[in-house]
């Protein structure tokens, strides 16, 4: 007599959803999978990448590259994110997100808020950004897989994925929120990382701030840190920064104090 299968996939919970996001807000690249015009046939790239305020994807792609009139005729992608490490490759945590491409016009609101974005995350493509052929896409997410790893598997919404709060309002305070850190408190922005991520050395700098969390990058590393709770409105966001500071200075002093007894 056959068994019945075992349901592998995991209820929805904060662990499913923080590696999810951890991975749409870190990554810098991903393997873009359209269809073809004529064949059908399904096909994958890589892409560079960034998010939204929202934590909705953004791609900078050139109209010679074979995805772009693929996404023009059929906006149906998926989009593949995750880097292994050492050892078994499958044993790391990826996602795969199912989008509809929205191509963005250019000089508009949404453009310009996801350049400013896009090169916050990945400086270099300042190059090639205002190329005439470039152009930004949002990759809409209707639903998501998300294997977090052997027996981490979870199905996830477009809710699940999305950060709350107005898009508008919090991308409208977030640059000068940034450039206000990275210019005048460089010492707390390292302290955010040695504290809330485990990682003391390097010249760090804040490249994100959403309702859920703050992005920060040293050359090639990317960190995501979450906050405690996430805000309702961007007006919160000095008080939050202010906290983390004086909690990761406190905790820093105290283990350096510890270490040196």
């Amino acid at each position: 007599m056959n068994q019945p299968s075992k349901d592998v996939i995991r209820t929805t919970d904060a662990e499913g959803i923080r590696t999810a996001k951890t991975l749409m807000r870190a990554s810098r690249y991903g393997a873009l999978a359209v269809i073809e015009p004529g064949t059908g046939a399904p096909s994958a790239s890589r892409v560079g990448l960034a998010s939204d305020t929202d934590g909705t994807p953004l791609i900078l792609i050139s109209g010679l590259s074979a995805h772009t009139p693929a996404l023009l005729a059929d906006p149906r992608c998926s989009l593949l994110l995750g880097e292994p490490g050492k050892g078994d490759p499958l044993a790391y945590a990826r996602i795969t997100l199912a989008c509809e491409a929205e191509r963005l016009e250019r000089g508009t609101d949404d453009w310009v808020r996801a350049e400013r974005r896009y090169l916050n995350h990945n400086p270099k493509a300042k190059l090639y950004v205002g190329l005439g052929d470039f152009a930004f896409f949002r990759l809409n997410v209707s639903g998501a897989s998300l294997n977090g790893g052997f027996g981490k598997a979870y199905r996830l919404t477009r809710e699940d994925l999305q950060s709350v709060g107005d898009v508008a309002l919090f991308a409208a305070a977030e640059q000068g929120a940034l450039d206000h850190m990275n210019e005048d408190h460089a010492d707390a922005v390292a302290n955010y990382a040695a504290h809330f991520a485990g990682v003391d050395e390097g010249n760090w700098r804040l490249t994100g701030i959403d309702a859920d969390g703050i992005d920060l990058a040293d050359g090639d590393r990317v960190l995501r840190i979450f906050f405690a709770e996430p805000m309702v409105e961007p007006g919160e966001a000095h008080k939050r920064l202010v906290m983390m500071a004086k909690e990761a200075r406190v905790a820093l002093g105290e283990a350096a104090r510890t270490k040196n007894k």
